[in-house]
């Protein structure tokens, strides 16, 4: 047990993640009995994760550290902010304890601080670094979908607020769209680029690469509940020409990607053979599925855009599906090996 500890991945709240997403699409299509059975799940999972994660740190602080600078495991670490945000949400939405999704969300704004500035600042000045095809992948993107996470509890956290706390807390909701639409720009750049110019094997597509939609995913969803706060927040009225356009240019964003990942996933799996084993990473490919049908349904009632209703429950049954593989994947790992 202590060697898999040593060895955990900093990713592994990817799990609370996607299990969260897909408890708040269930409940918004009306499955309450799948959302609050996985709300109920996903807390088990959060409390054996941070279980784990500080056991580690006390006792592989070295490695810990070093997962922390380190150009491929780093942006892991977002999953703990993006994982504490999807869990706030849930307390918001699906309980009468909202108290505690606003505890949570000062935590996941307390994990984003600290990660962002020590883990960019870490890249930047370390003296030898990895070249581009080495140090750069979909997981990077983890980092934009904290961000937005944060901009999504803002948002929901904000409609139960007074006056002038609303305007506040829906300012940050705002300041942190905008952020992580900036990061994605940043990443996405040079994360397009390792794909079409360096070499690329079945191995270097990792499953964090389906966070290229998840992260306009995520975004669409912040950017639609924003256009349902105009209400309560005069200043986002006179951006809601903007806010509709970019909500719609991230979902148009993340639909392109679709296609695009599972061509390649054929690759990698039909074409190159590469072997489909549990690795927690692949909660970093369910939850980009769940949100990608909680963005849309959000946008759909946010813009009366109704023709798309079809999407969600398509997608839902879908990431519904990969969460279960997964999960019955992860079981099977759990199992002790035979002598």
């Amino acid at each position: 047990m202590t060697h898999d500890l040593k060895g955990l991945s900093p990713a592994y709240f990817g799990m609370v993640m996607a299990t969260g997403i897909i408890s708040l699409t269930a409940h918004f299509l009306g499955f309450e009995l799948v959302a609050h059975s996985l709300f109920y799940l996903n807390l088990c999972f959060y409390g054996v994760l941070w279980v784990a994660t500080i056991t580690r740190f006390v006792i592989y602080r070295r490695e810990f550290l070093l997962d922390v600078i380190d150009h491929l495991r780093g942006p892991g670490f977002f999953t703990l902010p993006a994982g504490s945000s999807v869990l706030g949400s849930q307390f918001i939405l699906l309980t009468d304890f909202t108290l505690v999704g606003r505890v949570l969300w000062v935590l996941a704004i307390a994990l984003w601080l600290a990660l962002t500035y020590t883990i960019f600042t870490a890249f930047t000045v370390k003296e030898e670094k990895p070249t581009l095809d080495k140090g750069i992948t979909g997981g990077w993107l983890l980092a934009v979908v904290a961000t937005q996470s944060i901009a999504v509890l803002s948002a929901l956290i904000a409609v139960g607020m007074p006056q002038p706390y609303k305007l506040g807390v829906n300012f940050l909701a705002l300041s942190m769209w905008l952020w992580g639409g900036m990061l994605y720009i940043w990443m996405m750049s040079l994360i397009f680029y390792r794909y079409t110019f360096f070499k690329f094997s079945p191995g270097d597509l990792a499953p964090p690469y389906w966070i290229n939609m998840g992260a306009m995913a995520i975004s669409t969803l912040a950017g639609s509940l924003l256009i349902v706060n105009v209400k309560d927040a005069p200043f986002l009225d006179s951006l809601l020409p903007f806010l509709k356009g970019f909500s719609v240019f991230y979902w148009a964003t993340g639909t392109w990607w679709i296609p695009m990942l599972f061509i390649l996933g054929i690759w990698r799996h039909v074409y190159k053979k590469f072997p489909l084993e549990y690795d927690p990473l692949y909660w970093g490919a369910v939850f980009p599925l769940g949100m990608y049908a909680a963005s849309t349904y959000e946008m759909a009632g946010a813009l009366g855009f109704h023709f798309l209703d079809f999407i969600p429950i398509s997608f839902f049954y879908l990431a519904l599906l990969a969460w279960a593989v997964t999960f019955l994947g992860l079981l099977r790992s759990l199992r002790p090996a035979r002598p």
